[in-house]
């Protein structure tokens, strides 16, 4: 009888040991920040040659994952983040992708990746030219390439400061113009800038209304809105508000700038300024002064109110319409202020008919009855002071019945806004307001 060699190993077992072991692939591809490759390597480009390989060489692709986050900064591609969390699943254990910098440009990333290697869960990285497996000398060499790219990076970023830097010193504006001005579009005067012919002349004059006219910067935004129809030269859209204080605030209007912004770095640039320095600071002690940056209009009904539908706050804002005959409409419109839900469908009320519908439930609001009563004797006695002072009126007293309801009426209808607010900060009822509808809640 043959006697079997223990240590002999089985045929099939043999050729089953030394098979490979089957890889399945995800397919990642992530858009370049190369302007050149941008152009060659797309990311659909970069998918259509990477399956035409798969198909080749015979690769099972379990999953196609596209991405257009930057590599820079470690742990920010949430994408590349699930394909790390299948891998450790064992959905797949091999990566086909163009490039090894289309995977990694910091150093987290591609620790990550190393870590995988290292523990077998990902067995194979395959690119347009090269793989990558678990042995030292691939592990080193994709190191060295993700690395390069970083180098490539940071070099990129030391580069492209340096170069901004030292347009500055040459006194060139290193991004998009201040409206009144223009880029130029020669690519040897790049970073030169040159006056906006056709609203240079309303920027200054912006500037002249309010150092010598004292004009607020509201006024100054209907202003340019209805009168001037001024629009932006990049968005060809009306100037906000916000947006005309800084202007107002901009040194390069009078040929200096701040580069980066709040970096201290002074420059004068070669521009030609609209306006002199001496104006830039009437304007600026005019803002100081008037406190325009921050303006706030108080309304009759704004924040005394809350919307029905989510439970914000009730607002009010200025609309204004340009009539057929030159003249502007002013109106006051109240709606949600949307605090507690961005998406509120309330809808806005204009204060006229607030007014109309707030009096058409008078017999339903509950004021408070020594509030209302001593503001009717305040108004009383005002007016026996008056009838004495300018008709001659002797008696002592005017002989009036007090009625509430009417009262609230009139101060709804005619009284002042601080009247207004004052009346309904002393009601009993609570106020909302829900699709342009008024409700009393006691």
């Amino acid at each position: 009888m043959e006697t079997k060699n223990p240590l002999q190993v089985n045929p099939d077992t043999r050729n089953l040991l030394s098979s490979p072991v089957k890889v399945k692939y995800c397919l990642y591809a992530r858009k370049s920040t190369e302007s050149e490759e941008r152009q060659i390597l797309s990311i659909e480009s970069q998918v259509h040659e990477m399956l035409q390989i798969a198909e080749r060489e015979g690769l099972e692709i379990v999953d196609i994952r596209r991405e257009s986050h930057s590599a820079k900064d470690s742990g920010q591609r949430p994408v590349f983040k699930e394909i790390l969390m299948y891998i450790k699943s064992g959905r797949y254990s091999g990566i086909l992708t163009w490039a090894p910098d289309r995977l990694s440009r910091n150093a987290g990333d591609l620790g990550s990746l190393v870590d995988l290697i290292d523990q077998k869960a990902l067995i194979e990285i395959k690119t347009y030219g090269q793989v990558f497996s678990n042995s030292p000398s691939d592990k080193f060499l994709l190191m060295i390439l993700c690395s390069q790219a970083k180098l490539e990076n940071d070099n990129k970023s030391v580069n492209v400061k340096r170069g901004l830097r030292t347009r500055c010193e040459m006194g060139l504006w290193p991004a998009p113009a201040p409206t009144g001005y223009l880029n130029e579009k020669r690519i040897d005067r790049k970073g030169y800038v040159m006056i906006d012919t056709e609203r240079a002349p309303v920027i200054k004059k912006m500037f002249e209304k309010v150092a010598y006219e004292k004009w607020s910067g509201r006024k100054i935004y209907h202003w340019l809105k209805f009168e001037m129809n001024f629009r932006s030269s990049t968005s060809n859209k009306p100037l906000t508000l916000s947006n005309i204080y800084k202007l107002l605030q901009t040194p390069f209007y009078y040929g200096k700038f701040e580069y980066p912004v709040k970096s201290g770095n002074w420059y004068t640039g070669k521009h030609e300024p609209l306006i002199n320095i001496e104006l830039f600071e009437k304007v600026r002690e005019q803002l100081k002064r008037s406190e325009i940056t921050h303006e706030r209009k108080d309304y009759a009904f704004s924040r005394l109110m809350t919307c029905g539908l989510c439970g914000s706050g009730i607002c009010a804002e200025d609309k204004y319409k340009k009539l057929k005959n030159g003249g502007t409409a002013h109106y006051i419109y109240y709606g949600c202020n949307r605090s507690k839900n961005l998406d509120c469908k309330c809808g806005y009320l204009r204060e006229e008919e607030l007014i109309k519908q707030l009096v058409e439930m008078i017999d339903k609001i509950e004021v408070d009855q020594k509030f209302i009563k001593g503001k009717f004797e305040q108004e009383r006695e005002r007016m026996v002071t008056f009838q004495k002072q300018f008709y001659g009126v002797k008696q002592s007293k005017l002989e009036i019945e007090f009625d509430s309801k009417k009262y609230t009426e009139h101060i709804l209808t005619e009284g002042t806004v601080e009247e207004k607010r004052e009346m309904l900060a002393n009601l009993d009822t609570r106020i909302t307001m829900k699709n342009k509808i008024i409700y009393l809640n006691n």
